[in-house]
């Protein structure tokens, strides 16, 4: 499976949670994946919830969200974060606005949380660089 989510912006989430340890391009790739997996599972959890209203298109709400911030607070771009919404379930719902950023600010928290999870594990394994290892690490231990 490719991985929609471009490096970029997931290595800027990391970087502002490891302080001064420097970030491997593979701990990017591997967490852009982490991340592609959860919101793809999201979306289908979304997609019942709005089958369940008798709507086909996905609203914020499915997702759990209230109150959507403004998309210029997120760091993960919306393009991408509504591709990654459309790998479980397809063109068999609509994905509104509202949705895309919900999704993309649920995980941008998630990748925060476990980039700040990594950092501290490259730390404790006394490393100045957060690598793929910390990410699966993660996932091991705690998933």
């Amino acid at each position: 499976m490719s991985v929609e989510l471009p490096f970029a912006p997931v290595d800027q989430v990391i970087r502002r949670n490891a302080g001064n340890l420097r970030v491997s391009a593979d701990a990017a790739e591997e967490l852009a994946r982490r991340i592609q997996a959860h919101g793809a599972e999201l979306t289908k959890e979304a997609a019942e919830q709005a089958t369940g209203n008798g709507r086909k298109t996905l609203m914020a709400a499915d997702f759990g969200v209230e109150q959507v911030i403004d998309r210029e607070e997120l760091t993960l771009p919306i393009a991408p974060v509504d591709r990654i919404a459309r790998l479980r379930i397809g063109d068999q719902y609509r994905v509104g606005m509202s949705a895309r950023i919900a999704l993309a600010d649920i995980l941008e928290d998630y990748a925060d949380s476990v980039a700040a999870a990594a950092a501290r594990l490259a730390r404790h394994a006394d490393r100045r660089t957060v690598q793929a290892e910390d990410i699966e690490t993660y996932f091991d231990l705690f998933q």
